[in-house]
């Protein structure tokens, strides 16, 4: 540390206090009776004030800087503005001895020598306090809450802001040691509020706010006048009767003297927030000074110690920012560091550190010597076991122990001296002086050598890592490297202050000057940025800058010599420098610089570098196709060009490599199609076609179909078209392109007939199926879209489809609950199974639901089909059982039909002989296990009360006697017992008329037969209406063996002429057509009718005997007389003669069933169809 005088003036009066304006550009003294204002830039007087009567005592400016305060020996106190004006006065009862700013309220503490008043701007009347002693002087704490008063008592009192006394301190030397002056820390770090206090006991001391004393009272040798401390803290001023301004730090270690004086030191002061200094002396003498606090510092490589506090060493690790703090509580004077030494020298001995371990991130530092003795030099070096002291000319080594083991005498000045490694006790040193030369000096050798000498004086030195080239900063700032071996001057630049070599590159320094750090690399020229401070170390990608007084690790990124490097192709060193420190940029630069060179193995460290997958995916791909022998690098060139983006250079390259067809590839990947067609120019079609298919598929990526579609046509990739149009539903563009298609391209046709299936364009796609001749196809469009007719008529055309057609057909017509029209659709299908299992689902839901109408002709249908299937001999027996069954039951329930309508709804359609009949002939044909959905009991009561109208009382008792064995539902109970009641009021016999006629043997029948429907006599089965239910008069015959049936048809069409017989015509008519009649004259008309001959019975026979007629018979009867019923094979046809031709008889060509004309003329009008079978009247017979 040394002071600078920066100006000096000189009062007339004795300089009483000093105070700064807080910005520091003024200066305000107490000098006499008035206040000088002084200029602080240039000690101009501003202007004297004058407004007291005598001696002013004190001065103090407010921390606002809007006004300052003074106090004078006239007992009154002036307040001042930052314009020199007074503005206020308020007075004490005796001479003010010092005035206090608070730094937060601003409130003025005025002392005098029997009180204390605080004043502030809110206020119009001061509060004064009494005081014991005297007052000597103030000071308010940072956060002005506490007042500190020292007293000429030897009493320092601390009082809060309504001057109430919390703390008391009592000095040991009482009224001998008066407190002439205090001062609390103005420091924001301290946690605790420090109060120093100098007395006239010649003692330093330090308190606390709470009274107790810090540390020890520190001597002083002189009567103190006044302590000031600078801005943060870091240092004490303190001036008095020893004639000089000493600094201190904080804690009270001396640490020199700013200024000698010629009288006392009244007053010392520091300018706000600087190092300068104004003492004010005895004499009026006002001195200005700069304090130069020098750098002491130490660096060896990482680890960088410096001076902090004037009294501690901080040692910094400049790669992971550790700092250690050694303290020394003296003036630390040198400091020098090497490898895990430390040396600091103090005023009376030099201190020498090891670290504790060989770890080269730890920092913790012990005392391994300690050499007491006062040493003077210049410069100090510590080595391994020695220490090294540079006194002018001359350098000393001392062992750690303190004795001098050698000397060396220089011929100039020492500059400058480093330690550049070695072994333990031999290291070497760098020495410059200033008369230009450059030594190296072992320390274990008393010979110096001398490395080359130059005509400038030197101011820094540096080695390179390998020692063999020497960078020299001279006087004139210009840096000089030599080869140390040849003393050849490589080269110099200008405009440097200090230098220092890359450890990790051998051929890279750095040095800085101008406010710019300069890099150079091998002979490039130099790459500059703007850099404060001097460059000390350069380690990789780090360069270590002092500035001021810290030292920091600049991160550099080396990318100007790496590009230096790159620019000659020089990939390897450019690699080198890369590792030091660069940007990803930086390292993707040189990967690719590395890879257009071709350099693929410095290429590949650069990429793994930044992780870039996709080109050390090329650079293994390159590496694999050498080791197979490649060796084009034209081709290499051009894959790295085409990963680049530089595709034309790429297409360029592959063509002069004769590899076209990997531009054309490259191109086409990359969607170029127009710089593909330019490339191709005119050539080969197949690449062409290729080309278009490319762009088309690329067009259809990006979802532009229309156009892929059209690019995809003029390839001819038409399969890939009509997907596009298919999955858009563009029919028209489909059938455009199905139409200009071959047929004998049947892949896309058949691909556009189903995408137009799909898109229910039907016709479009049967006209597709058409051009290609695919028939079955078609058939299954047909089906598929429901357009049975097309089917059908495609059917006709071609039977070989029926089972394709019907069978799907009959599958939608049970899906759509139309079973009848699906039934018939089996059957034409000839799938007989699915027709049978369809029609007794259907008669199963019929017989459940009491649809007793549909279930007779469901059945009726069942045996049709069982007759159908009868066809076949292998199942001829099972069917024609099941035929015989099946018609049997149709029979019954298309009879029960009438009665449960009759008895469920509440009018009937049947009239009463109807019923009548309907119930007779169910109850003779029930089987023993009446069918399902039958009741007895309806039919019995049907007949009960049917009987019971028509006067057949016998039969209707018989049937009521009959219910009374069943169970009878709840709802005819009481119509059953009333008519079981009444109907024994009744004959107990039938009606004559109601008895039904055997038309062959012209026997009466009973009502109820116990042989079922035939006759009693001639076992002849009746033949019914199937709408009335009577009996008709038809009698069945069959054939003599040996007729067929074509012969009988012929027989009986010949018709052979009869002689009229009138009187028996007219008998017939008159008598209503009496059969009995006819058999009566059988012998008289056997000549004439040989049908009636055959007629006769003897009665009592128990076995039916058919009537078997012969061709004469035959020839006989007469083709309006007879009705044949012309069952399908394996079937015989059956044969009835009407005995009452006149009385009409219709047959149902369908069902063969019997009904009388009139009967079944009316029920197909009500209809439309047959009641039976339900054959439209406009419908072909079988």
């Amino acid at each position: 540390m040394r002071a600078v005088l920066t100006w000096r003036d000189k009062a007339e009066h004795c300089i009483n206090d000093i105070a700064f304006k807080p910005d520091g550009t003024q200066l305000i003294l107490a000098a006499g009776s008035r206040l000088l204002v002084y200029d602080t830039s240039d000690g101009t007087l501003l202007q004297p004030l004058k407004g007291h009567k005598d001696t002013v005592y004190c001065v103090a400016y407010a921390k606002d800087g809007k006004r300052f305060a003074s106090g004078s020996a006239d007992k009154s106190v002036i307040i001042w503005t930052s314009k020199l004006e007074g503005i206020l006065k308020y007075t004490h009862n005796d001479s003010i001895q010092c005035v206090s700013y608070n730094p937060v309220t601003h409130q003025l503490a005025s002392c005098s020598s029997s009180d204390f008043g605080l004043w502030s701007p809110e206020q119009k009347s001061i509060s004064k306090n009494k005081s014991s002693s005297k007052i000597i002087c103030c000071s308010w704490t940072n956060d002005g809450q506490y007042l500190a008063l020292g007293m000429f008592n030897g009493i320092i009192s601390i009082r809060n802001k309504n001057g109430e006394e919390k703390v008391k301190i009592e000095r040991p030397g009482g009224s001998l040691s008066p407190i002439w002056s205090i001062c609390w820390n103005p420091s924001r770090e301290e946690h605790n509020d420090i109060l120093a206090v100098a007395d006239w006991g010649q003692k330093l001391s330090f308190y606390q706010l709470s009274g107790k004393q810090i540390g020890k009272d520190r001597v002083l040798n002189f009567d103190p006048c006044c302590i000031s401390y600078f801005t943060k803290g870091e240092y004490i001023l303190l001036g008095g009767s020893d004639k000089q301004v000493s600094l201190f730090t904080k804690d009270g270690v001396r640490l020199g003297t700013v200024g000698e004086q010629n009288s006392w030191v009244w007053t010392c002061r520091v300018k706000p927030d600087s190092n300068y200094v104004v003492v004010g002396c005895q004499d009026g003498t006002i001195s200005f000074y700069q304090l130069i606090f020098s750098t002491v510092h130490g660096l060896y490589k990482d680890r960088y110690a410096y001076r902090d506090s004037m009294t501690d060493v901080i040692v910094q690790h400049l790669i992971t920012e550790q700092k250690v703090r050694i303290k020394c509580k003296e003036l630390v004077k040198k400091i020098a560091i090497y490898r895990n030494r430390l040396a600091i020298q103090l005023p009376e001995k030099i201190l020498i550190y090891e670290l504790y371990s060989e770890d080269s991130s730890d920092m913790h530092y012990r005392v391994k010597e300690r050499i007491v003795k006062k040493f003077e030099c210049n410069l100090l070096v510590v080595c391994a076991n020695h220490i090294i002291l540079c006194q002018e000319k001359r350098l000393q080594c001392l062992s750690f122990s303190g004795l001098k083991e050698r000397e060396w005498q220089m011929e100039s000045l020492i500059r400058y001296i480093k330690v550049i490694g070695g072994p333990p006790g031999r290291e070497g040193l760098l020495v410059g002086l200033k008369n230009g030369q450059i030594l190296k000096i072992f320390v274990d050798n008393l010979f110096a050598i001398v490395l080359l000498k130059q005509a400038t004086a030197v101011r820094c030195l540096d080695m390179s890592a390998s020692r063999k080239k020497l960078a020299v900063v001279d006087e004139n700032d210009t840096c000089l490297v030599y080869d140390i071996d040849t003393k050849e001057l490589l080269f110099q630049e200008p405009n440097a202050n200090s230098v220092a070599w890359n450890t990790q590159c051998e051929d890279m320094l750095c040095f800085s000057g101008g406010g710019y750090l300069n890099i150079k690399a091998s002979t490039f020229p130099v790459h500059r940025q703007k850099l404060q401070g001097f460059v000390v170390g350069y380690n990789g990608s780090k360069i270590f800058c002092l500035h001021v007084f810290s030292i920091s690790a600049v991160e550099v990124p080396q990318s100007a010599p790496m590009y230096q490097y790159l620019d000659r192709k020089m990939f390897k060193e450019a690699y080198q420098i890369a590792c030091l420190g660069v940007t990803d940029t930086d390292w993707r630069e040189l990967a690719m610089e590395a890879l257009e060179g071709l350099d693929f193995e410095t290429a590949k460290k650069a990429f793994i570098r930044v992780q870039h997958l996709r080109y050390l995916e090329l650079i293994s791909s390159i590496e694999e196709r050498k080791k197979r022998g490649e060796t084009n690098n034209d081709l290499f060139l051009a894959d790295v060009f085409s990963y680049q983006g530089k595709f034309h250079e790429a297409a360029k390259l592959y063509k002069r490599s004769g590899h076209e067809s990997l531009a054309l590839e490259m191109y086409t990947d990359l969607r170029m199609f127009e710089y593909a067609k330019d490339f191709l120019g005119s050539g080969d079609p197949k690449e062409t076609k290729m080309l278009i298919t490319k762009q088309a598929d690329w067009a259809r990526n990006i979802k532009e179909p229309k156009a892929a579609v059209e690019m995809y046509i003029s390839a001819g990739e038409h399969v890939k078209a009509i997907e596009i149009c298919g999955d858009h539903g563009w029919v028209d563009t489909l059938m455009d392109i199905a139409r200009k298609l071959d047929k004998a391209e049947r892949e896309p046709l058949l691909l556009c007939a189903t995408y137009l299936k799909k898109l229910d364009s039907p016709g479009y796609a049967a006209e597709t199926y058409l051009k290609m001749g695919d028939l079955k196809s078609l058939v299954q469009l047909h089906v598929e879209t429901q357009r049975w007719d097309e089917a059908f008529a495609l059917g006709e055309k071609h039977p070989e489809f029926k089972d394709d057609i019907y069978v799907p057909y009959a599958q939608w017509l049970a899906e759509n609950d139309r079973f009848e029209e699906a039934q018939q659709a089996f059957h034409k299908a000839g799938r007989q199974r699915e027709a049978v299992q369809v029609l007794e689902q259907l008669t199963d839901n019929a017989v459940a639901e009491s649809r007793f109408n549909d279930a007779a002709y469901y059945y009726w249908m069942l045996s049709m089909q069982c007759l159908d299937i009868a066809q076949d001999p292998a199942q001829k027996d099972v069917m024609l059982g099941k035929f015989h069954h099946f018609q049997r039951l149709a029979e019954l329930y298309h009879g029960y039909h009438a009665i449960h309508r009759h008895t469920e709804d509440p009018f009937s359609v049947h009239g009463p002989e109807t019923l009548f009949n309907i119930s007779r002939f169910l109850l003779h044909s029930l089987p023993k296990d009446t069918p399902s959905g039958i009741s007895k009991v309806k039919i019995l009561f049907t007949l009960a009360k049917q009987s019971k109208a028509l006067g057949a009382y016998r039969l209707a008792r018989h049937a009521y006697d009959k219910l009374q064995g069943l169970y009878i539902p709840t709802r005819f109970q009481k119509s059953i017992e009333l008519g079981t009641l009444t109907i024994r009021t009744k004959p107990f016999h039938d009606s004559e008329e109601l008895v039904p006629l055997c038309y062959r043997c012209s026997t009466n029948n009973p009502l109820l037969n116990n042989l079922g429907n035939v006759c009693i006599n001639c076992r002849q089965p009746f033949v019914f209406s199937a709408s009335s239910y009577d009996v008709l008069h038809l009698v069945e015959f069959c054939l003599e063996e040996g007729i067929t049936d074509e012969e009988a048809i012929s027989l009986i069409d010949l018709e052979a002429p009869r002689p009229k017989r009138e009187d028996r015509q007219r008998e017939i008519i008159n008598n209503s057509s009496q059969i009995l009649q006819l058999v009566e004259t059988k012998d008289s008309m056997g000549d004439e009718d040989p049908f009636t001959a055959k007629l006769s019975f003897e009665q009592g026979g128990s076995e039916f005997v058919p009537v078997v007629v012969s061709r004469l018979v035959l020839r006989s009867m007469s083709r309006r007389d007879v009705i044949i019923k012309r069952w399908p094979p394996p079937l015989r046809w059956q044969y009835f003669r009407s005995l009452l031709p006149d009385a009409s008889i219709t047959m149902c060509p369908s069902c063969f069933q019997m009904f009388h004309s009139e009967d079944y003329e009316l029920l197909v009008l009500q209809h439309g169809c047959c009641p039976y079978c339900r054959r439209r009247k406009d419908d072909p017979g079988p």
